[in-house]
């Protein structure tokens, strides 16, 4: 017993360390943000960005490391498009793909469920996206047929404007992945073969 009171503080010490520094989005968001910082130090032209790209770019993600520190340690989204919504969540228990994740189908009105990690959405490929740029606020468009990923501790909701019928985020995505960038499946489907599948995300009205 006095062996183990000796010992325990220290490994409750080493337990002090916030889950999230371990976190592969974090690290990543962590390291291209301050190689950004020093670009933006730097007194040569920055070849990938205008000035105000980099700062809108910076600006994304830090909001995005600040909601990977302060967040819950998964994703949810919500469909407010009027249509069924492809969304990327984890593996099922019997699946047999390949894939980091595996694709649902989340119904119109719903949100997936507390504690489900939705890792980001499918964009069908004759679908739009109005994407939000977390500094300016003003859209870019986006074609379809990609996978669009969100960090962990981001309440996504995705709406459909009425006016132009493009889709649109609350939030803007983490990255966008065209088939063959990531270990996703990415379909080249269109939004009517999505309306046709049964909805099977795990959500809160189904808890």
């Amino acid at each position: 017993m006095a062996a183990n009171l000796v010992f325990a503080p220290a490994s409750l010490a080493g337990s002090d360390k916030p889950k999230y520094t371990s976190n592969p989005d974090y690290l990543e968001v962590t390291q291209t943000l301050n190689t950004l910082l020093e670009a933006k130090k730097s007194t040569e032209s920055n070849q990938n960005y205008t000035p105000e790209e980099l700062q809108q770019k910076i600006a994304q993600l830090e909001f995005q490391k600040y909601t990977l520190e302060t967040g819950k340690p998964w994703g949810q989204c919500r469909n407010e498009t009027g249509k069924t919504l492809a969304v990327y969540g984890p593996k099922r228990k019997k699946s047999a793909n390949s894939y980091e994740n595996d694709l649902y189908f989340l119904a119109d009105g719903q949100t997936t469920e507390n504690k489900w990690d939705c890792d980001g959405v499918y964009l069908p490929s004759d679908v739009k996206l109005t994407e939000l740029n977390s500094a300016s606020k003003q859209g870019q468009e986006l074609t379809g047929g990609v996978a669009l990923k969100i960090v962990d501790g981001t309440q996504l909701v995705v709406t459909t404007n009425p006016e132009t019928a493009t889709v649109e985020f609350n939030v803007p995505t983490a990255k966008v992945f065209k088939p063959g960038e990531v270990n996703w499946f990415v379909p080249d489907v269109t939004q009517a073969y999505i309306n046709t599948q049964v909805p099977n995300a795990p959500t809160e009205e189904n808890d």
